[in-house]
């Protein structure tokens, strides 16, 4: 199993980033897709969730109403589209297969002016 997080960067708040993540080695369509993040000091939180189809999505209060999650099962490919972007969104963002337990390494997002 191979996970791998890119598209992450500076960004001021308000802003938009899009995440990607690249997974390999396993039937990606059939499973839920999700991504984490932990900021420094914190303990690693969901923050988003997507069904193997793509119909159904569920958010971390936090974000709901500003990212967006979506899948391409033909690129085997999760993405986070984040908008209006916070200083409390700082992070390292983490793609995860549930219930397989894989990490990618990552990748930081900062936000601040």
């Amino acid at each position: 199993v191979q996970l791998v997080e890119s598209g992450g960067g500076l960004v001021q708040p308000g802003g938009s980033l899009r995440l990607s993540c690249a997974a390999s080695g396993f039937a990606f369509y059939s499973y839920e897709m999700t991504w984490y993040r932990q900021a420094p000091g914190k303990e690693r939180e969901l923050v988003a969730a997507i069904s193997g189809s793509g119909g159904s999505t569920n958010y971390a209060d936090s974000v709901k109403g500003r990212f967006t999650i979506s899948r391409d099962n033909f690129k085997n490919t999760v993405y986070l589209q984040m908008n209006s972007l916070k200083p409390e969104d700082t992070a390292v963002y983490y793609c995860k297969a549930r219930p397989l337990n894989y990490w990618g390494q990552g990748t930081q997002v900062t936000v601040s002016s």
